[in-house]
C-alpha cells in the first residue's frame, strides 16, 4: 500500500523533460506513418499485380494480410507494454515496422510481399495504441483535448491522403516507394523517440515483469480475429454464404472470439484486459469508436467509388473530392481540442452525432448523376468536419474514471474496437450497395412493360436513325442505352439508403451520448466531485 501511495505521489509530480508537443509531434508522426500503409496501397494494386505476375484477386491480398495481423497485436499492446516497457516496445514497433517496409518495396515476388505485409501489420499495431497512452500522460490533464486533437487530426487525415498520395507516387514512380517513403520518416521517428520519450513512474514496477504470457489466449485471438477479418474483406466478393470458404470463416471467427472472451474473462493474467468492459463509460465509448470507424471508413468509400463507378471520375480526381474536407478538418479539430476544457466532452459528442445524423441525411437526399464536382466536394465536407466533434471528445470520455495503470490496456482495445469498426463498416456498405443495386434494378425493370418505356425508346431510336444508323442496330442501341440508364438509377437508389442508414445510425449515437458520465471539463479523464 505504502509502495503505491509513493508512485502515485511521484506520478503525480512527474513530467517529460522536454516540451510535451515536440514528443506529441514525434509520436503523431509514428502514427501517421502507420495509418497511411492502411490505405496507400490501395491504388497500386493493379501495378503490384502486373509487375509480380500476379492476378487482381491475388493482389488484394496485400491490404488483407496487413489489416488482419493489425487487428490481432492492437488489444494485446497493452500486455506487451507491462512485458517490455511502453518507450522499448514502441521503439521495437517503429523500428522493425519500418525494416518490413522497406522489405515490402524490395520483394521479388508477391508471396514474398505477403510475407513481408503480416510482419508490417503486426509492428504497425501497436504504433496507434501507444502514440494515444504516451500522449495521454505526456500532458497536464488541462491540455490533454489538445493532445488528443493532435492525435485526431493524424488518425482522421492520413487515411483521407492515402489513395491520392498512392496514386501520384505510383503514376510518377513505382509502387515500390510507396513503401520506401516509410524508411526516412522511421529512421528519424526512432531516433527522436528515443531521445525525447520517458516512461512515467507509474510504468516503471512493470518494465521488464515476466508475466507469463498466455498461448491459449493469444492463440484464440489470432484464430477468431484472423478469421473473421479474412470474411469481412472477401465475404462479397465471393458471395457470403453462398461460399463455403466465407462459410466456414465466419464459424471459425464466431467459435474462436466467443472462446476467447470467456477463456480471458476467467484467465488470472489476461492477454487482453476485457475487464475494462465492466466499466458502463469504457464500454459506451467502444460502442461508440465502432460505429465511428464505420462511418467513417464506409462514408470514405461511398463518395469515391460513386464518384468513379457511375460518373466516370479517374482515381486522383475523386481523390480530390476528399482532399478539401480533410484540410478543413486540421483547422477544426485543435479548436474541439481547445473546447474541451470548456464543454464536458459528452456534450461535445451530442453535438458531434446529430450533426453527422444531419450531414448523413443531406447526403442522401443531394446525391445523384447530375451532380458537380465542387457539390460533391462540399457533400465531403459536411460529412467530415462533424468528426471533429466526434473523434477528439470520444477518445477523451472514454478514459472518464480510467485507473492510470489501465491507460494502456484501454488505448489497445480502443484502437482495436475503430479498427474493427472500419472493416464492418467497409464490408457492409459494399454488400448493400451491391444487394440493393440488384433489388432496384428488378423493381425499375417493371417499367420496361409500360407504354412511356416503350415511346422513349422509339423517340430515342427515331433520333439515333437520323445520325446515320439503320433501324436494327438503332433500335439495338436505343435498348442499351435505356438499360443503362436503369443500372445507373438502380445503383443511385443505393446509395441514397445506404447514406439514409448511416443518418440513423448517426442519430441512435446521439442518444447514447447523453448516458456517458460527465467529466470536469479541462481536468481529463477526472469526474466532477458531487
Amino acid at each position: 500500500m505504502n509502495d503505491a501511495a509513493a508512485i502515485t505521489a511521484e506520478r503525480a509530480g512527474w513530467t517529460p523533460k522536454v516540451n510535451p508537443w515536440i514528443i506529441g509531434v514525434v509520436v503523431s508522426m509514428a502514427a501517421f506513418m502507420e495509418v497511411l500503409d492502411t490505405s496507400i496501397a490501395n491504388v497500386a494494386l493493379p501495378h503490384i499485380a502486373g509487375n509480380l505476375g500476379a492476378s487482381n484477386d491475388e493482389s488484394t491480398w496485400v491490404l488483407t494480410t496487413y489489416l488482419v495481423s493489425n487487428a490481432i497485436v492492437l488489444p494485446i499492446s497493452g500486455f506487451l507494454v507491462s512485458w517490455l516497457g511502453r518507450k522499448r516496445f514502441f521503439l521495437a514497433c517503429i523500428a522493425l515496422f519500418t525494416l518490413s517496409s522497406f522489405c515490402c518495396g524490395i520483394a521479388p515476388s508477391l508471396g514474398i510481399l505477403l510475407l513481408f505485409r503480416v510482419l508490417q501489420g503486426a509492428f504497425g499495431g501497436g504504433l496507434q495504441p501507444m502514440t494515444q497512452a504516451i500522449l495521454a500522460d505526456t500532458f497536464p490533464p488541462e491540455k490533454r483535448g489538445l493532445a488528443f486533437a493532435l492525435y485526431g487530426i493524424t488518425i482522421v487525415c492520413a487515411p483521407a491522403i492515402g489513395p491520392t498520395l498512392g496514386g501520384w507516387i505510383t503514376d510518377n514512380y513505382s509502387w515500390r516507394w510507396i513503401f520506401y517513403i516509410n524508411v526516412p520518416v522511421g529512421i528519424l521517428a526512432v531516433l527522436l523517440v528515443s531521445q525525447l520519450v520517458q516512461d512515467p513512474p507509474n510504468l516503471a514496477p512493470l518494465k521488464g515483469a515476466m508475466l507469463r504470457f498466455d498461448y491459449i489466449g493469444f492463440g484464440l485471438l489470432a484464430v477468431g480475429v484472423g478469421a473473421l477479418q479474412v470474411a469481412l474483406d472477401k465475404g462479397q466478393e465471393d458471395d457470403w454464404f453462398g461460399s463455403r470458404f466465407i462459410t466456414t470463416l465466419i464459424i471459425v471467427a464466431a467459435v474462436g472470439l466467443i472462446s476467447f472472451v470467456i477463456w480471458e474473462w476467467r484467465h488470472r493474467d489476461p492477454i487482453v484486459d476485457l475487464r475494462l468492459f465492466k466499466m458502463f463509460n469504457f464500454a459506451s465509448c467502444n460502442v461508440m469508436m465502432f460505429v465511428l470507424g464505420a462511418v467513417l471508413f464506409s462514408s470514405t468509400v461511398l463518395l469515391p467509388q460513386f464518384l468513379q463507378t457511375l460518373l466516370g471520375y479517374s482515381a486522383e480526381t475523386a481523390g480530390m473530392v476528399l482532399s478539401g474536407a480533410a484540410i478543413c478538418l486540421l483547422f477544426l479539430t485543435p479548436i474541439v481540442g481547445q473546447l474541451l476544457a470548456r464543454i464536458q466532452a459528452r456534450r461535445l459528442l451530442a453535438f458531434g452525432w446529430i450533426t453527422m445524423a444531419v450531414a448523413m441525411y443531406f447526403s442522401c437526399k443531394h446525391i445523384d448523376v447530375l451532380i458537380s464536382f465542387k457539390a460533391a466536394a462540399w457533400i465531403r465536407v459536411w460529412q467530415y468536419l462533424p468528426i471533429a466533434f466526434l473523434f477528439v471528445p470520444l477518445t477523451m470520455a472514454a478514459y472518464v474514471g480510467m485507473p492510470e495503470e489501465k491507460s494502456n490496456s484501454a488505448a489497445g482495445l480502443i484502437n482495436f474496437t475503430r479498427n474493427m469498426g472500419q472493416s464492418v463498416g467497409t464490408s457492409a456498405v459494399t454488400t448493400l450497395i451491391a444487394r440493393r443495386s440488384q433489388y432496384h434494378q428488378s423493381v425499375l425493370a417493371e417499367y420496361t412493360r409500360s407504354p412511356r418505356f416503350n415511346t422513349a425508346v422509339a423517340g430515342l431510336t427515331n433520333r439515333l436513325t437520323h445520325v446515320g444508323l439503320s433501324l436494327y442496330s438503332a433500335h439495338q442501341q436505343a435498348f442499351a442505352r435505356m438499360y443503362s440508364m436503369v443500372m445507373t438509377q438502380a445503383q443511385t437508389l443505393s446509395y441514397v439508403e445506404v447514406y439514409w442508414l448511416l443518418a440513423v445510425t448517426s442519430a441512435l449515437m446521439f442518444l447514447l451520448s447523453f448516458l456517458l458520465a460527465k467529466n470536469e471539463p479541462g481536468a481529463g479523464g477526472q469526474v466532477p466531485m458531487e
